[in-house]
């Protein structure tokens, strides 16, 4: 058994995502999970007691910050010696509109759907005009899957309502890539793990959360916005997307979410 001294090391371990991860990907993710709402700051130093446990360099995260501030993503102040790092309106209004797919422990059903179908050629950038601006799920380059009725405008574009009745293999591989399907395979299995080995008594710091919250929070973001939100009879039978979000949930309701005040404290309490 794993003990109370080594099991946070442990978990940083087992869910680390295992394939290579950008540190200015795994930023958003943090000031989606704990700075999201209007004037939260995360300082500097807080920011770096967070990602460090997992292997990021202070240098790293130092050169992401900088490109997500040219992004537009993130702004920086300074107030004496410390740094503070938020959210620009453009960042928060991105971490948004994706938070409901990540946070949600029970999908929407969703019961009416619509396809869009373009001609071969030159119809395909009406298409992808449509996918820009609406919630579509692309079947192939010339066919995407829509929820709810038909949009009032479809210029150019074959669309109908539709009812699934039968969803043949080749959809079902089109829709879950062999790579998505093993990425939430995976990610299931280490959720699981960590908290099966986890000590009744180990009590996370309020840092300790944020850092095994980030990395959890983070890699489940990299599955779920990969999935389409479309019923089960969509996916491949060894699609495990339900029980990995179920593992995902269950390990996150053990790691509170600490408040900003507490992680920009200097000294750790």
């Amino acid at each position: 058994m794993v003990s109370t001294d080594t099991w946070f090391q442990s978990a940083v371990a087992e869910l680390t995502d295992p394939q290579n991860q950008r540190v200015w990907s795994i930023i958003v993710s943090l000031f989606g999970d704990l700075a999201q709402e209007p004037g939260s700051q995360i300082s500097g130093g807080a920011l770096t007691r967070i990602i460090e446990p997992i292997g990021v360099k202070p240098e790293a995260i130092r050169v992401a910050l900088h490109r997500l501030r040219k992004d537009g993503w993130i702004e920086s102040d300074r107030i004496g010696r410390v740094s503070r790092h938020f959210l620009t309106d453009f960042g928060r209004t991105q971490s948004i509109a994706v938070s409901p797919r990540i946070y949600a422990q029970i999908p929407k059903p969703i019961s009416h759907w619509h396809l869009l179908i373009a001609e071969e050629g030159s119809g395909t950038p009406l298409l992808e005009d449509m996918m820009l601006s609406n919630d579509y799920t692309p079947i192939s380059r010339t066919v995407a899957l829509g929820p709810g009725p038909v949009p009032e405008r479809t210029d150019g574009l074959l669309a109908f309502e539709v009812t699934a009745r039968s969803v043949p293999e080749w959809v079902q591989q089109s829709l879950c890539s062999t790579d998505l399907r093993s990425s939430c395979r995976e990610l299931m299995v280490s959720a699981q793990r960590t908290a099966r080995t986890r000590p009744a008594a180990w009590r996370p710091t309020p840092t300790e959360s944020a850092t095994l919250r980030l990395l959890l929070v983070h890699r489940w973001r990299r599955v779920v916005l990969r999935q389409p939100d479309l019923p089960p009879e969509f996916f491949p039978p060894d699609w495990t997307g339900a029980e990995c979000r179920r593992a995902v949930f269950q390990l996150l309701e053990g790691l509170p979410r600490p408040t900003l005040d507490t992680l920009n404290e200097t000294e750790e309490p």
